[in-house]
């Protein structure tokens, strides 16, 4: 009997924590081919708006309805996995916009001073949020992500000070976080359907948020999380099967062009 408990407490414990470090495991292969490819295209960073927003929520979520720990410590990962996502992409880009502004230099004959003041004032240049909302979440700062962040992080907080003993608005607050977490790769598959290709996004990523959204699902269910969650987690699996399906479409589609 106590070696089944044990068997049962590790296999509890390991459970835990594949669903603290296992949400932030598909942007590894992302990660590596952004950095490999130095091209951020084909990865939408609104997938990184979604989650932060998301994780925020579910953290004031728990202040109101205390659920499991491992839940909680699972959006502080994936927090810190989406500011490192968006750090890569903003200096991915400043880089590649320098480049391209040296060549056209270059290509005049400029002097070469003027081309190393020309990058540096690239390089430490922190352009402000543009209120235009064509450009919001198309910042070329990463400090400006950060801002955002905080700002909306402090307007959480607020509001959660001030309505936290309402039951109301404590379970529209888990709804909303649960919403925008299915809606996790909605970008992704807009992107691709904008673009008619799934090129510069890692399908490893796809997989395992497929196989992640299949084990944190059926973990909600057996530890009776709230109804939010697995009902999230489903919804997720779907549009993880739809993206799968737009790779497979594409890639017909490129044969064809080529034959």
């Amino acid at each position: 009997q106590e070696d089944i408990e044990g068997s049962w407490t590790l296999l509890s414990w390991l459970a835990s924590c594949v669903m603290v470090f296992g949400g932030a495991l598909p942007y590894v292969p992302q990660y590596q081919e952004i950095q490999r490819s130095s091209n951020s295209d084909g990865f939408s960073t609104r997938v990184c708006l979604v989650l932060l927003i998301a994780n925020i929520l579910r953290i004031f979520f728990w202040i109101g309805k205390q659920f499991e720990l491992t839940l909680l410590l699972q959006s502080v990962v994936m927090i810190i996995t989406m500011f490192a996502m968006l750090h890569l992409c903003c200096m991915v880009q400043n880089t590649n916009r320098v480049s391209t502004k040296q060549h056209r230099l270059s290509g005049n004959q400029c002097d070469k001073t003027v081309i190393l003041i020309v990058n540096l004032h690239l390089l430490r240049s922190l352009p402000s949020p543009d209120l235009d909302l064509r450009y919001f979440w198309k910042w070329s700062a990463f400090e400006d992500y950060l801002l955002f962040c905080f700002g909306f992080t402090v307007l959480c907080a607020v509001i959660t000070l001030l309505l936290l003993d309402s039951v109301v608005f404590v379970e529209t607050l888990g709804s909303l976080a649960v919403m925008f977490e299915a809606m996790l790769g909605l970008p992704q598959l807009l992107q691709n359907f904008h673009n008619r290709s799934t090129k510069g996004m890692s399908v490893k990523m796809v997989l395992l948020w497929t196989a992640g959204d299949v084990f944190k699902t059926t973990y909600f269910v057996m530890n009776e999380s709230p109804t939010q969650f697995w009902i999230c987690g489903s919804v997720q699996i779907l549009i993880d099967v739809a993206i799968l399906l737009q790779v497979l479409l594409y890639s017909q589609d490129t044969r064809v062009k080529l034959g």
